[in-house]
C-alpha cells in the first residue's frame, strides 16, 4: 500500500522540492498551498517524471492555514493521511523589536504557529488511523538560535519547536512519529525576497559571498530520509545549515 504524504505551503522552494522528493520515494502526494496555479504546475511536473504511474498519485490541494473553514474543508474530504509535513510559513521583516510592525508578527504567528496547529489538530486523526503516522515539522535554525532583526521570526520558530517538542510527548503512546528538520541559510526562490518586502537586491545580498548556500533540495533529502526510516525509529531534530555557516549570526562570506 502506499503512503499518502501531505505537503503544506507547496507551491515553491522546500515545500515544492519535498513534494518531488517524495514522489520519488514512493509516496502519494498532497501538494496544499493558496497558489493552485503553482500547485497544479507542480503536479503536472511530478506527473511527466513518472509517465508509467509507477510511483502513486499527486493531487494540488487549495489550503489556507491561516483559514479555520479552509483547514477543516481540507482535512474531511482528505481520505487518509500518513505523513504531514508542515512547511507553511516565512518571516517578514528584519526591523527590531524597537521597530517592529505588528502586523508582520501578527502573520508570521498565524502561519507558522497556529497554521502548524490547526492543520496537526485536523489531520492528527487520520495520521492516528493510519498505525504508523509521522508529522515532520520544519522550523528554522532561528528556533533554537535568537539573533538580531530576526525578533518575530525567531520568536514564531521557537514557538513552532515547543509545538514540535510537545507533540512528541503527548503522542508517545500512539503510532505517530514526530521530527523537527530546522534549516539554516537556505537559498529559494522567495524566502528573502518576501521578508525583505520585494527588495531583490537586498534580497540577493543575504547570500553574497556565501559559497554554497543551502537549496530546497537538501532539505528535502533530509525530510526524505527521516520519513522513510523504519516505524520504529523517531528521528527527533535535525539542524542542517551550509559549511559557510556556524549559527544564523556567524556565515563566512568570500
Amino acid at each position: 500500500m502506499r503512503k499518502t504524504a501531505v505537503i503544506t505551503g507547496a507551491s515553491s522552494g522546500i515545500g515544492a522540492a519535498t513534494a518531488r522528493r517524495l514522489a520519488a520515494e514512493g509516496f502519494n502526494i498532497v501538494a496544499a498551498a493558496r497558489r493552485r496555479d503553482r500547485l497544479d504546475a507542480l503536479v503536472k511536473e511530478i506527473e511527466s517524471a513518472d509517465p508509467a504511474g509507477r510511483r502513486g498519485f499527486a493531487e494540488a490541494v487549495t489550503l489556507d492555514v491561516t483559514s479555520e473553514e479552509s483547514v477543516a474543508e481540507f482535512a474531511a474530504r482528505l481520505p487518509e493521511c500518513h505523513v504531514l509535513v508542515n512547511n507553511a510559513g516565512g518571516a517578514h521583516g528584519r526591523e527590531p523589536v524597537a521597530e517592529a510592525r505588528t502586523e508582520d508578527w501578527q502573520v508570521m504567528y498565524d502561519t507558522n504557529v497556529l497554521g502548524l496547529m490547526r492543520v496537526t489538530r485536523a489531520l492528527l486523526p487520520k495520521l492516528v488511523a493510519s498505525g504508523a503516522g509521522h508529522v515532520v515539522n520544519v522550523t528554522s535554525l532561528a528556533a533554537h538560535v535568537p539573533y538580531e532583526g530576526g525578533g518575530g521570526y525567531v520568536a514564531a520558530k521557537h514557538a513552532a519547536a515547543a509545538v514540535n517538542d510537545i507533540l512528541r510527548l503527548e503522542l508517545v503512546d500512539r503510532p505517530v512519529r514526530i521530527t523537527e528538520v530546522a534549516p539554516g541559510m537556505v537559498k529559494t526562490e522567495e524566502f528573502s525576497l518576501v521578508r525583505l518586502r520585494g527588495d531583490k537586491d537586498a534580497a540577493e545580498a543575504v547570500y553574497q559571498g556565501v559559497a554554497e548556500p543551502l537549496v530546497a533540495d537538501d532539505i528535502a533529502d533530509c525530510i526524505a530520509w527521516a520519513v522513510t526510516r523504519p516505524a520504529h525509529v523517531n528521528i527527533d531534530r535535525i539542524d542542517i545549515q551550509p559549511q559557510a555557516q556556524a549559527a544564523p549570526h556567524k556565515i563566512h562570506r568570500s
